[in-house]
């Protein structure tokens, strides 16, 4: 019976490490995409931050006034 109660003890702990180690990969790679989402806001947001200022650039050079605020 002992015996038994330590096959189920080993059988669960087996388990509960499998699925310790699925979590930590499945929130790895979430956090991974993530950092990458983050990443690819900061770089659109430079972008569009240059593309205003060679907007304001050219309105400058054409002579229009820029947008009112």
């Amino acid at each position: 019976m002992a015996d038994m109660q330590e096959n189920i003890k080993s059988g669960q702990d087996q388990h509960n490490c499998a699925v310790q180690t699925l979590l930590q990969g499945m929130q790895d790679k979430f956090q991974t995409m993530s950092d990458q989402i983050i990443t690819r806001i900061d770089e659109m947001g430079t972008r569009i931050d240059d593309l205003e200022k060679n907007i304001a650039d050219l309105m400058t050079q054409a002579g229009v006034d820029g947008p009112e605020k």
